[in-house]
């Protein structure tokens, strides 16, 4: 026999045990996000390197050292990290932009090629939410509350909001030159990646993980401190807003977020029930990035939330994965009765609009089926045999009740299962 083919490493099946988690939170979202108004893109999986190198910065470590990036006979193309970027590229490129404001979300997998570990995977799936052409404080708050609005929708309760400005490129540009002065005057305690990042982009720094720079990164100078005006009035309205609608939040100074487009509000949702992978949901103000894509000057903001962790999130607060059985299962002996009991199910279907009725090994013997149909948790079995195809009718038996076994007609079938779906 054949070794077994195993997965890429980092690249993982959702089996059908999980699989009714993953469909609830994603269905949650979907309803949620087109209560608000935005409206669904699908894009494609792979882009132009330049999108990512461009948007997110060549020296984070998604472009520099995770993107999954090969030659495509002499054009460089990239399997996505992110989705922010490529909603940008496909509104510019389609008129979206074009004297119109836009609310968007897409879904999909997401390519990284990082140490794999619990909640963290080279494929991974998010769900974004972009609002683009769009300054005012008002939707920057309705994201946030939007999201909130989901952890309550999914009985999600571990989690926590984190919340901070970092201002606009210009106000960022002198707090940059402070912490150059600062970290340089400490480069032997920089780790390899942080020297890299001090001359180009010290404000990456701050977003360090390494835990032998955290004593360093804590005493820095504060971002709060070089906030223009025009932004600090910006974050205190975010704030008012979010106070007003009862979302509480914590102000984190150290937020930085870990791409370059941001600018002003950034806002992290995290938890301490994932292990080191404390952030669920994360997103913030992009202000700056419709124009470096070609677009002109253009405010925007979204953010992004990964599935796989949202789904640990709801499993460990309890939420329940199970699928629901099936209302009903086919018990069919014979040949004959197995063409009436295939017809009579199709047509229990088009009666009872989302029935559930389950078919198993047809050619199986009676008994056999009837604890198939019992195992699958269904509420009645449907037997079907001899005389009931001579009767043109089916007998139900209750799986789930002390009741005694009936034989009705196929619309009265239909009605016993309409009712038994509505209790």
């Amino acid at each position: 026999m054949a070794d077994l083919i195993q997965p890429v490493r980092g690249m993982n099946d959702v089996l059908p045990a999980d699989a009714p988690l993953w469909d609830r939170v994603e269905g949650a979202a979907a309803e949620l996000f087109a209560a608000y108004g935005y409206q669904r893109v699908r894009l494609p999986v792979l882009e132009r390197t330049e999108l990512f190198s461009r948007s997110i910065g060549e020296l984070t470590d998604i472009v520099s050292k995770e993107m999954y990036t090969f030659d495509d006979h002499g054009e460089s193309v990239t399997m996505r990290p992110e989705a922010t970027a490529g909603v940008v590229r496909a509104a510019l490129g389609n008129g979206l932009l074009h004297n119109q404001q836009q609310k968007l979300w897409c879904s999909g997998p997401m390519f990284r090629r990082e140490k794999p570990q619990k909640g963290r995977y080279r494929q991974f799936h998010q769900l974004s939410v972009e609002a683009l052409g769009f300054a005012e404080p008002e939707i920057d708050a309705e994201l946030i509350v939007l999201s909130a609005r989901l952890w309550k929708t999914l009985g999600i309760t571990s989690i926590k909001l984190e919340l901070n400005s970092i201002g606009t490129l210009e106000a960022r540009a002198g707090y940059k030159r402070v912490l150059t002065e600062y970290f340089g005057a400490h480069r032997d305690a920089l780790d390899e990646d942080s020297v890299r990042r001090l001359e180009r982009n010290p404000l990456r720094i701050l977003d360090s993980k390494n835990p032998a720079m955290r004593a360093l990164i804590d005493s820095a100078p504060l971002l709060d401190s070089y906030l223009d005006a025009e932004s600090r009035a910006h974050f205190e309205r975010v704030q008012q807003l979010l106070t007003d609608v009862g979302v509480s939040f914590q102000l984190n100074s150290r937020l930085v977020r870990g791409l370059d487009y941001y600018s002003r509000t950034v806002f992290e949702w995290v938890t301490d029930k994932l292990g080191a992978q404390a952030t669920v949901c994360a997103g913030g103000r992009y202000d700056g990035l419709i124009t470096q894509l070609g677009g002109r000057e253009t405010p925007a903001v979204g953010f992004a939330l990964g599935v796989e962790r949202v789904v640990e999130l709801a499993r460990a607060d309890g939420a329940d994965g199970a699928e629901r059985p099936a209302d009903a299962f086919l018990v069919a002996a014979g040949d004959s009765a197995r063409r009436f009991g295939f017809k009579a199910v199709e047509d229990l279907r088009n009666a009872v609009p989302g029935v559930r009725i389950g078919i198993g090994s047809p050619a199986a013997g009676f008994k056999a089926q009837l604890r198939r149909a019992d195992k699958s948790g269904a509420r009645f079995a449907l037997i079907v045999g001899d005389d009931e195809v001579a009767a043109g009718r089916i007998s139900v038996k209750p799986l789930r009740a002390d009741e005694p076994q009936r034989l009705v007609s196929p619309a009265e079938c239909a009605d016993l299962l309409r009712a038994a779906r509505s209790d």
